[in-house]
């Protein structure tokens, strides 16, 4: 069993182009700031270049940013002191991180660009990435377990073909979730640049899928979906902060912190494997 799941693991990764994702992060980006005033403009960029940084990391974000805007501009963000038009984006200097998270929402599509250049991004970005790979994962553990559910998987869109071993799935999905981390934090992004993390995933596959199978094993008439899903969540997202930190700061979790951030996130697993099965149910009967 471990040999299958370990070749078609091997085969679902082919279909997985870390230069795709490497593309979209070095993607040149420009963001406009607008204020009234030199202070209140000082103070936005204070916020995306802080002064501790390097004067490298100084010169990148400056780029980056573009006073008073310009027509190249891929988004403008405007000083609560000033009205704005309908698609740029507020900064109030009281909650800039307001800012950050209204930019994500509405424009996902930058959210990696603007992650690797401008380090306020950074976290937000990461811990976005997390939880939607971590959603993505516990959809498939229970739509793997459900009859008839397939078309569900349209909700995960860039999955192709079939897994007949939601392992296989859930490490390649784990896999893509490494490179996009990487990419927000400006890190190498591939294969060989990241074949430790790889090893580690694929690694611990085998335990996460243990631990799921004997809970759906324990509780009868197909009670153990939840906590299976939960178990899929849980797992992508303590290994995703364990990158996230990795890639942000240079060392990731420790054995210790890896279980107790796994162990933080079952509960919330479980509760967002209850609603995904409830609209899986719903798609069914319709």
């Amino acid at each position: 069993m471990a040999l299958a799941v370990l070749s078609q693991l091997k085969q679902a990764l082919s279909t997985l182009n870390p230069t795709e994702l490497r593309e979209q992060a070095e993607r040149p980006i420009l963001v406009g700031l607008v204020a009234a005033s030199a202070e209140d403009l000082g103070e936005m960029e204070q916020f995306f270049a802080p002064a501790h940084f390097s004067a490298e990391r100084r010169a990148q974000a400056a780029r980056v940013l573009v006073r008073g805007g310009s027509v190249d501009c891929d988004i403008h963000i405007y000083h609560t002191s000033l009205q704005k038009p309908s698609n740029a984006f507020w900064f109030d200097p009281e909650a800039p991180e307001d800012c950050i998270r209204s930019i994500i929402r509405n424009r996902e599509d930058l959210m990696i660009p603007l992650a690797r250049q401008l380090e306020p991004f950074r976290k937000p970005v990461s811990h976005r990435i997390i939880r939607s790979i971590a959603k993505e994962n516990a959809l498939f553990a229970l739509a793997t377990a459900l009859p008839d559910v397939v078309p569900s998987l349209t909700m995960i869109p860039w999955a192709v073909g079939e897994f007949t071993s939601d392992t296989a799935f859930l490490t390649m999905n784990q896999i893509r979730m490494a490179f996009m981390l990487a990419a927000a934090n400006d890190r190498a992004i591939g294969y060989r640049e990241q074949k430790s993390e790889i090893a580690s995933m694929i690694a611990s596959a085998f335990g996460w899928r243990a631990l799921a199978r004997e809970l759906v094993g324990k509780i009868p008439f197909g009670g153990g979906l939840i906590p299976k899903a939960g178990v899929a969540y849980a797992a992508t997202y303590a290994i995703g902060m364990s990158f996230e930190r990795l890639y942000r700061l240079g060392y990731g979790f420790t054995r210790t912190e890896r279980k107790a951030a796994y162990e933080d996130a079952l509960d919330h697993g479980k509760e967002i494997a209850s609603m995904l099965l409830g609209g899986l149910r719903q798609r069914k009967a319709s």
